[in-house]
Parts: structure tokens; C-alpha cells; sequence
């Protein structure tokens, strides 16, 4: 579906009905909202949504947690929700490091591991993010990872995240890999900023700056240099929405892959054992999951940072809404 997404063949015209369901679907979903029929939410503070258009990963959970970091460092007082995917708990619950990534979800868990901050998650982020403030009521801001399309949560700032796919095709869902149309319909007053992960530049997209880390840690707290394998056969295995960008990264740097495994998105790999004696290197979503039982499985950060001008672009937006919103600035 993925290659049939980049193009419009046969396959494409042949569900394009479909996608004027979906069409419909989103176009009476916002009137409803319009009409009051359903409710949004909107917090005292802040909100910052980091998602994108597109099915499938492109790489929005790096951004959040460089964003949540600097803000961090700046003096303001950050919360993150989302929606906890991969995970089986209903309820809005607060995620601490002693959650399990079945129970919460890969991505929460990951944010709660790189992040000294609140984390929230629920399948109804305004609920999560209510819950979150309730808790802890000096919040200044909310970034949301993930959520664009989540109308019940007024968002006032959205990074619309894009790779090298950029729109694939064009066309929404199932014909193409859109959740909604582009250009996208911006409620009132909400700022957009577009950022690329990939190579190419997306409509004027500032690029994030992604690479990984010099080293790998495993679950026994030790570090060890990427540069320490190089002239030793490794495996590698990464349950993401594209594993093939994480293999590619890892030869990069000069590494022989004896063995990969790809598996899908927030694939719990409960059942996973390795498959040779050679170290096995996987990315930090998959330890969270991997290190209560295979703890010698060596973990791989991703590194992001995104230019200056994206800072000197966010930053004013944020100041003059903390104020709107009566608050202090940090």
C-alpha cells in the first residue's frame, strides 16, 4: 500500500470512492464542531501539537521531546500527552517510569524515559490533557505529540511534521495516506510552522536536524561507542512505521548488519529472542519495551535539533499567548 500510495495507479482509482468518504466524514465531523453538536476544549495554557498529515511515522516524537527539552531549559513549566498507542490502558492515567509500555504505550513510555516532565496519556487528549493540569496546575504549557486531526482539543500552535514522502499521491485515505486534505483548514487564530525530517524541504518546511547518537546504552545502565562495533557483525531490529530508515542510519556509520528485523509499529515484541550471539542494536521505543527481559539489547538514541529560525519564529507566538492566557512568560 505504501508504494501504491506514492503514485496514482489502478489501485488508487479503484479506492478513490472511498476517499470521498472520508471526505464526507471529515467535512461533517468539523461541522459538527461548528455547530456545537460536539465540544472543544479549550485549556488555560498553551497548546503545541506536534503531528503531521500523513499515515505513518515521520519522526514526530524526537520533535517533542527536543521542544519539550529547550522549553525546559528556558524556564517554562511543560506537560506532554498523547494518546498512548500501542498500549492497553482506556483511562486517562499519568505515566511513570515504573508503567509498562503494554499497559501505556511504546511512544508515552519513551517520552517519560527522556523527559523530567509530566506525562499523560488517553485515547481523548483534551481529557488527558484536563487531567494533567488538574495534577499539576503550575503548567505553563501542552505539547501534544501527535493530534492534528483530534478536534475535541483546541490546539493554538501546530508543527505539522513531514519526510521525504511529503504528500505521497495527494489523495486522503484509503487511495492515498492523507488524514486530511492539504492545504489544512486552520481554526481561528492557530499558528502553523512546517518542518521536514527528511532531505527535502517541504513548501518552505524548516528542517529538523536528526542523527544518531555516537552510542548505544543498554538496559544495564552502560554505554558503549557506536564506533566499538564497527569491525564486528551486529544485529538490529526496530518495530517502527519505517524500520529501513533506522537499519540505513545504523550502516551509516559504518556498521555491518549481519541480521535485521523489521516488525510493525508498536509491535510489543514480547515473543522476541535473539537470534545469534552477535549484540543486538534497536531504537529507544523498542527498549522500553525489550530491556525487562532482554536487558543486553543495546538501544541507539536519535538525536534532533531544530535551527535557530525555528526558535526565533515559535518563540513570540508563545509569549504573546502565555500572556493572552494570563500568564507569566518563563
Amino acid at each position: 500500500m505504501l508504494d501504491a500510495w506514492r503514485g496514482t495507479g489502478p489501485l488508487t482509482w479503484c479506492l478513490f470512492p472511498l476517499t470521498l468518504l472520508s471526505r464526507a466524514y471529515i467535512g461533517l465531523t468539523r461541522l459538527a464542531y461548528k455547530l456545537g453538536w460536539k465540544t472543544t476544549v479549550k485549556l488555560p495554557v498553551p497548546v503545541i501539537v506536534v503531528g503531521n498529515v500523513m499515515v505513518g511515522g515521520t519522526g514526530k516524537t524526537p520533535i517533542v521531546i527536543h521542544v519539550a527539552q529547550r522549553l525546559t531549559q528556558m524556564g517554562w513549566q511543560v506537560g506532554v500527552i498523547c494518546r498512548g498507542d500501542g498500549g492497553q490502558h482506556a483511562d486517562c492515567t499519568e505515566v511513570s517510569l515504573q508503567s509498562l509500555a503494554q499497559e501505556v504505550g511504546d511512544e508515552a513510555l519513551l517520552l517519560k524515559s527522556r523527559l523530567s516532565l509530566p506525562v499523560f496519556i488517553g485515547r481523548q487528549r483534551a481529557q488527558a490533557a484536563l487531567l494533567l493540569m488538574q495534577t499539576y496546575p503550575q503548567t505553563q504549557i501542552i505539547i501534544s505529540d501527535d493530534g492534528l486531526q483530534h478536534l475535541a482539543l483546541h490546539h493554538d500552535i501546530a508543527l505539522c511534521v513531514f519526510d521525504d514522502r511529503g504528500l505521497g499521491n495527494g489523495c486522503l485515505l484509503p487511495a492515498g495516506p492523507l488524514r486530511e486534505s492539504w492545504p489544512r483548514r486552520l481554526g481561528q487564530g492557530v499558528v502553523q510552522i512546517k518542518v521536514h525530517t527528511g532531505d527535502r524541504p517541504f513548501e518552505g518546511s524548516l528542517a529538523a536536524h536528526r542523527q544518531l547518537a555516537g552510542y548505544a546504552v543498554n538496559g544495564r545502565g552502560e554505554q558503549r561507542a557506536l564506533q566499538s562495533w564497527r569491525h564486528h557483525a551486529v544485529d538490529a531490529l526496530a518495530a517502527i512505521a519505517q524500520p529501513e530508515l533506522f537499519f540505513s542510519a545504523l550502516r551509516q556509520t559504518g556498521l555491518l548488519l549481519s541480521h535485521t528485523q523489521a516488525f510493525s509499529d508498536h509491535d510489543p515484541l514480547d515473543h522476541w529472542q535473539p537470534q545469534s550471539a552477535n549484540d543486538v542494536l534497536c531504537t529507544e521505543k523498542d527498549a522500553v519495551k525489550l530491556w525487562r527481559y532482554q536487558p543486553d539489547v543495546w538501544a541507539v538514541p536519535l538525536q534532533c535539533d531544530l535551527p535557530a529560525v525555528f526558535w526565533e519564529e515559535l518563540m513570540p507566538h508563545l509569549v504573546r499567548l502565555s500572556l493572552a492566557h494570563g500568564h507569566q512568560t518563563a
